[in-house]
């Protein structure tokens, strides 16, 4: 590493020391108060004020609670979003912290506090290097992504993509050690396709079978041969994974019913292999619909997109995050079959996900859980991370 690299590497580090404890103190305000979907109300008035203390002009109800704010550079270039999601989770927190949650059933079990947290340290520190951007770092602050309903989608439609030449986001992991930085190639989270399928039979007393047409073994039959998808026709290193969440059909003991209806989801790493299981599951449904004698209807919604991270983009993250930091990037495949809405971003200009180690001593965390406790030191590393991309990608 060069003087003036490492210089700034120190600097950099400096200064996000100065803040750490006032990061932490937001995330845990944050933490406290979770907002669910796009409620995320007080959330948003919280970052918008911290925003305006910086002397920043933020633009506030993008994509309805969404919040973002352009920090420019000394002279015009490309323009890098870095984002952070707002939201919480419908769960009953069980950590016993200090500062748990104090609303009922919700809970930051998914640390978007934290990431929350970290995109403000970089709107503290980026002001500092203005003079040395060429170009402008956009930072959006997101409702909804743990829902249906996609945040992202919602900023997209407001302009929040507009311009954009690069988009990156972070999330805290705790399967790697506090302040560990990992960048994957290729897929960073899959596609998440929503299916409604519903069989509809003919209904007759259980002594009369023959009298009617039974909408239960039906759809035994098409549950059992839609798994013959995953294990008969993909290719094991291009896999998917396709779960039934729900199923619901008759009433009583002795009633064939008129229809038995199932949900669930497919998930997939790559736009071809997504499309094969549409195809594949739709034919499938057709099939089974002939053989039983039965009218099957399908209603089968696409999700977001798998979130395919530019290979191009993580070998210059790469070198740039080298600089920032002592110990080696780790660059491996992602095992996730979660699903991430900023890939709606990713699909319109390059971009990538990097993810933070956020795992606490002597414990085995896990996202998603009630008694979930990322390491705080993650916010650091993830402020030190972000600022020094955006200023190495537009020096």
């Amino acid at each position: 590493m060069n003087e003036d690299k490492k210089l700034l590497a120190e600097e950099i580090n400096a200064r996000v020391k100065e803040l750490e404890s006032h990061l932490v103190a937001i995330r845990r305000d944050i933490h406290a108060h979770p907002e669910l979907g796009f409620d995320t109300v007080r959330t948003a008035n919280l970052v918008t004020q911290q925003l305006l203390a910086l002397g920043l002009q933020p633009k506030t109800g993008v994509g309805r609670t969404g919040v973002m704010v352009d920090i420019h550079g000394a002279e015009p270039g490309k323009v890098v979003l870095l984002r952070a999601d707002m939201d919480a989770l419908p769960i009953q927190e069980q950590t016993g912290l200090p500062f748990s949650s104090t609303y009922p059933g919700k809970m930051h079990a998914c640390g978007h506090d934290i990431h929350t947290a970290t995109l403000l340290g970089v709107a503290a520190i980026l002001p500092h290097y203005r003079q040395q951007l060429k170009g402008t770092v956009r930072l959006i602050f997101q409702p909804a992504e743990e829902t249906p309903d996609s945040g992202a989608e919602a900023m997209i439609a407001d302009g929040a993509a507009e311009g954009i030449d690069w988009a990156i986001t972070l999330h805290n992991k705790p399967e790697l050690a506090a302040g560990e930085i990992a960048l994957t190639r290729g897929a960073s989270t899959a596609s998440s396709d929503e299916f409604d399928v519903t069989v509809h039979g003919v209904s007759t007393h259980a002594a009369r079978p023959h009298m009617g047409s039974d909408p239960i073994i039906a759809t035994v039959h098409l549950i059992s041969q839609l798994q013959t998808i995953i294990s008969r026709e993909r290719d094991p290193a291009h896999s998917a994974v396709l779960t039934i969440g729900h199923i619901q059909g008759g009433a009583t003991h002795n009633i064939i019913p008129d229809s038995c209806l199932f949900q669930g989801t497919i998930r997939t790493k790559s736009p071809q292999v997504r499309a094969d299981m549409e195809a594949s599951f739709k034919r499938m449904c057709e099939g089974v619909a002939l053989a039983q004698n039965v009218r099957i209807e399908v209603n089968y919604q696409r999700g977001v997109p798998p979130l395919m991270n530019d290979d191009t983009l993580i070998d210059t993250l790469e070198t740039i995050l080298s600089h920032q930091f002592d110990k080696p990037i780790i660059a491996k495949p992602s095992a996730s079959f979660g699903a991430e809405d900023f890939s709606l971003f990713t699909e319109r200009v390059p971009g990538c996900q990097i993810h933070i180690g956020s795992a606490t001593p002597g414990r085995d965390d896990h996202l998603h859980n009630s008694d979930y406790q990322p390491d705080e030191r993650s916010i650091a590393a993830g402020t030190q991370a972000l600022t020094r991309l955006a200023i190495d990608l537009l020096s």
